[in-house]
């Protein structure tokens, strides 16, 4: 009987595994050792997180016509823990001089510098109540909250485990907000 049971915990799975197991159209995070799900996201939310990606990774990333020494990713998966704190942000941004090259394989053990994540009926909470203070825990310098039915734009920098807002943006407004404020973000693009 004792051998049965060693075998049998031998045999469960890690909460990574069943993370690397989700059926198509759900995305897994770990985070203080739940494993959360959320479904694919919906129109508005990938035009947001899709323009964002162009804005930025133009100025950005490729450095055409902005700073440049960025890389900008859309939903990389981002081990602050390997296999054990895992979160999939919609948008993440390293300093180039911070991570000079992209992993090799999927996981991305570098903290980023920037987080964006896209709010969603489905990920509001989540994203405001669980990931705002994990992303704070492990030292992410800027965090930047879209909501697209609200069409806002709020703007957070990091203070020792926790954020201060620097920011809240609205509907059609040209704005310029840390890290990235060296090129106007028209936030209508973000809705259209």
């Amino acid at each position: 009987m004792a051998g049965n049971l060693a075998e049998a915990l031998t045999f469960q799975k890690t909460l990574y595994q069943k993370l690397c197991e989700l059926p198509p159209g759900l995305t897994g995070e770990i985070i203080d050792g739940t494993l959360y799900t959320q479904p694919r996201p919906k129109g508005g939310h990938i035009r947001a997180e899709s323009v964002l990606d162009r804005r930025l990774g133009r100025h950005y990333d490729d450095g055409d016509g902005g700073p440049g020494g960025w890389w900008i990713l859309v939903e990389p998966e981002v081990h602050f823990v390997r296999d054990t704190e895992v979160v999939v942000p919609d948008l993440a941004g390293w300093r180039r001089r911070r991570m000079p090259e992209l992993p090799r394989d999927h996981r991305f053990e570098v903290v980023p510098d920037w987080l964006c994540e896209i709010l969603s009926p489905a990920t509001r909470s989540l994203d405001r109540e669980v990931k705002m203070p994990c992303y704070a825990r492990y030292g992410v310098s800027f965090l930047w909250l879209i909501d697209p039915e609200a069409r806002t734009l709020e703007a957070f920098v990091s203070e020792p485990g926790e954020w201060r807002l620097s920011g809240r943006f609205e509907e059609d407004a040209e704005v310029k907000v840390a890290p990235f404020d060296a090129v106007p973000l028209p936030l209508g693009d973000l809705w259209r």
